[in-house]
């Protein structure tokens, strides 16, 4: 159990401190906003109405013994470059932000953000991969155009061997996981026949991955 701060309580900022509450941490939410703080303070750890490009205000919610405080104002361009300013001032050593544009994303990098999110761009990335490839539940980039992914196997595929469902390109792809219902396979065999009904979790290049993406998708 870890203590988030989230400074900027709109539908982004909310929603991702609903999501840490749900897993089991304290979040400290902090908005200009009278309405939208009283929105979410009876579920929030701590709540304040604060004036973010202000210093001492924010030195004054403890926020430098956050893990992570998240930076979540779009709109308001200088509100949000402040309040990086401020939160390194007083020793947040850890500090996501939210950006909304290229300069916005530029302005923050310079400022030693520790990871810059853009929510509409990443959401449309997943939206898209998904509607590509409706068989991907998750996937996450590991950088340089690697990628983990987990696959939902469908009745489909039943009878056939994971070589079948593989990439050839060996040195850029690795099967991870295999799972059938409450069992777990590590670096499953080449030769497991699929039931149907079992997850995979994979990671490889996105060449290697695209390659086999074909192999995976019902027939039509």
């Amino acid at each position: 159990m870890a203590e988030f701060g989230v400074i900027g309580l709109g539908r982004f900022g909310a929603r991702t401190s609903m999501e840490l509450l749900d897993l089991g941490h304290h979040v400290i939410g902090v908005d200009s906003d009278e309405k939208a703080v009283e929105a979410m303070a009876e579920v929030l750890t701590h709540s304040a109405i604060a004036d973010v490009t202000d210093e001492k205000a924010l030195q004054e919610l403890d926020l430098a013994n956050c893990e992570v405080v998240l930076v979540a104002i779009g709109e308001d361009l200088q509100a949000s470059l402040l309040c990086v300013l401020h939160l390194k001032s007083i020793g947040v050593k850890e500090i996501w932000a939210k950006a909304t544009s290229k300069s916005h994303h530029q302005i923050l990098s310079k400022l030693g953000v520790s990871r810059i999110i853009h929510p509409e761009e990443e959401m449309g990335i997943r939206v898209a991969q998904s509607l590509n490839y409706p068989m991907v539940n998750e996937y996450m980039s590991l950088g340089h155009n690697w990628f983990c992914v987990e696959i939902s196997i469908g009745e489909y595929l039943k009878g056939k061997k994971l070589r079948d469902v593989s990439s050839e390109d060996s040195e850029f792809f690795h099967m991870l996981l295999l799972k059938k219902r409450d069992e777990v396979t590590t670096n499953p065999s080449m030769d497991m026949e699929l039931e149907g009904n079992e997850t995979l979790v994979m990671a490889g290049s996105l060449k290697a991955l695209k390659s086999i993406a074909p192999k995976l998708k019902e027939p039509s």
